[in-house]
């Protein structure tokens, strides 16, 4: 979906397919015919922005056989999708039935890395529409903290490794005409945790197509204030390369046994739930949200807030709420001024089948018509900003 700003530019707004498992090129299209096309045709839209997830094997498979990259385009083209970023934070086994801390590997410190987002650079630059020269990819905020934080060496190789992705990028642009950003992505547990975590590092790197990408649950998640965080980026030259839309769980009285018991119920074995809450000392956290309701690991004097992807449209039933607040106050900052900070807007919640299990979708119609409820919703929040909704 395509939005006019008042300035004139144009804002992209889609939803990543990362909530829709696949590990291989035929899952990818598959994808592409039992969910995204249907979501659009729900929309009644000619035309929808897909944030695409390329698993390790599948970005191989396109990377080794450009025929099958131009078929692919063919059919975005076909099924009336188009695709302006990917999601390059999960490598493989996102699907899997335990995620938890392996979707932080391989991280910034390791070859592999540096080579998938690379492929998956040359790859959006082949998959971007004709009319689109800007092109954004989503990744891990470097690595998960331990060890990494004790671990100069490991922050040395991380910056090598970011810095030369900046020259493939440029050398990229050169032989396209395309113009590929990276943002990192911070998130509750990762070395970069918050906005304000990512300042040194980008700084360090110093380079505009390395950026970050704000998702609003993990800004939530970690009690940021929007206003601030995107200041702060602003201020210090940090450029925003894409936004992802998402509400994390918020529990207001987590000191309630009734509260802790709803809790529960969003306590699963396949996504880590960070759990955090803001103290006199500063922020406390637990790395999953059973390890916060079933002992004492957290202070629960103060609201509680858990990194799980809620449904933007349908905040969880009292005693709980989402942080769908915090997203608007976010969004306003980030394109409801005279000019958009990014131009790149993804809905991107994986966690619909993670739900307690009477609020999960069935069928494939129910996630569809979930999907294009979202987007429905962050449609009118922009339209409300000011944004014109394009053909």
């Amino acid at each position: 979906m395509r939005f006019r700003h008042p300035d004139g530019s144009t804002v992209h707004l889609s939803y990543c397919t990362n909530v829709h498992p696949a590990e291989t090129l035929d899952g990818v299209r598959a994808q592409l015919r039992d969910h995204c096309e249907p979501v659009r045709r729900r929309l009644g839209r000619d035309r929808l922005g897909i944030g695409l997830w390329l698993a390790g094997d599948a970005a191989r498979s396109l990377i080794n056989d450009p025929s099958q990259l131009r078929s692919l385009r063919a059919e975005l083209d076909r099924r009336g999708l188009e695709v302006v970023t990917l999601n390059g934070f999960p490598y493989e086994g996102f699907g899997a039935d335990e995620v938890k801390y392996r979707v932080y590997k391989p991280d910034w410190t390791d070859p592999e890395r540096l080579a998938h987002t690379t492929d998956l650079a040359r790859l959006l630059a082949g998959l971007l529409p004709d009319d689109v020269t800007d092109g954004t990819i989503s990744t891990l905020p470097i690595a998960w903290r331990t060890p990494f934080d004790s671990d100069a060496e490991a922050a040395g190789a991380a910056h090598t490794a970011l810095t030369s992705l900046a020259e493939r990028l440029d050398a990229l642009a050169e032989l396209t005409g395309k113009s590929i950003r990276i943002g990192l992505e911070p998130e509750p547990g990762c070395t970069i945790e918050t906005t304000a975590d990512a300042i040194g590092p980008l700084t360090a790197v110093g380079h505009p197509r390395i950026g970050i990408c704000i998702d609003t649950c993990h800004l939530a998640t970690s009690f940021e204030d929007p206003g601030t965080a995107v200041d702060a980026l602003d201020a210090a030259g940090i450029p925003v390369a894409k936004a992802q839309l998402s509400a994390a769980l918020h529990a207001e009285h987590p000191h309630l046994p009734e509260v802790r018991a709803a809790l529960a119920a969003f306590a699963e074995p396949r996504f880590l739930h960070q759990t955090r809450t803001r103290t006199a000392a500063g922020l406390r956290g637990t790395d999953d949200l059973d390890e916060a309701v079933t002992g004492r690991a957290l202070p629960d004097g103060a609201p509680w807030r858990a990194h799980f992807h809620v449904p933007l449209h349908t905040p969880p039933a009292p005693p709980l709420t989402s942080t769908l607040p915090e997203l608007r106050s976010a969004l306003t900052r980030l394109v409801g001024s005279a000019r958009p900070l990014t131009r790149h807007l993804e809905v991107e919640t994986y966690t619909w089948q993670a739900l307690p299990a009477a609020l999960r979708p069935r069928t494939r119609t129910q996630l569809a018509d979930g999907i294009a409820a979202e987007l429905t919703l962050a449609r009118d929040l922009l339209v409300d900003l000011g944004l014109k909704e394009l053909p």
